[in-house]
């Protein structure tokens, strides 16, 4: 009895160990979605705009004083460029549409963002600009 558990346990528990695409995706959708999160709030405290711009594998947030943000914003560990990159193999379903939060911390477009491997999407609410 105890070798069939082991026997299960291990044809599910195995696969897990040789492919961490999964934990990968997972994370860099948190990262993102604390990003986000990170520039509403920062947009909100400074009253200036926060932009996001996306490419296939990374998002880069910016500030300023218009919606153009032309000024790198400094990540909380005092980089000088805020830029989440995606690990190897890990990109966006879809390349979201830039987008920026206003001082009031409502974001110029909603939108969902996916990330490949990813379950959750990441969701930017219209007006309240609340990310989940």
């Amino acid at each position: 009895m105890a070798m069939v558990i082991i026997g299960i346990i291990g044809a599910i528990a195995a696969p897990r160990f040789f492919d961490n695409s999964v934990f990968q995706s997972r994370g860099f959708a948190d990262q993102v979605q604390a990003s986000l999160r990170y520039a509403q709030k920062i947009a909100i405290a400074q009253r200036r705009f926060v932009c996001a711009v996306f490419t296939i594998d990374s998002i880069t947030l910016t500030i300023g004083a218009t919606a153009a943000c032309g000024t790198p914003l400094v990540s909380p560990t005092g980089e000088a460029n805020y830029v989440i990159n995606a690990p190897a193999g890990i990109t966006f379903a879809v390349v979201p549409a830039n987008f920026s939060f206003n001082a009031l911390g409502a974001p110029s477009t909603a939108q969902t963002i996916n990330v490949t491997g990813a379950t959750n999407s990441i969701t930017i609410e219209a007006e309240t600009g609340y990310v989940h």
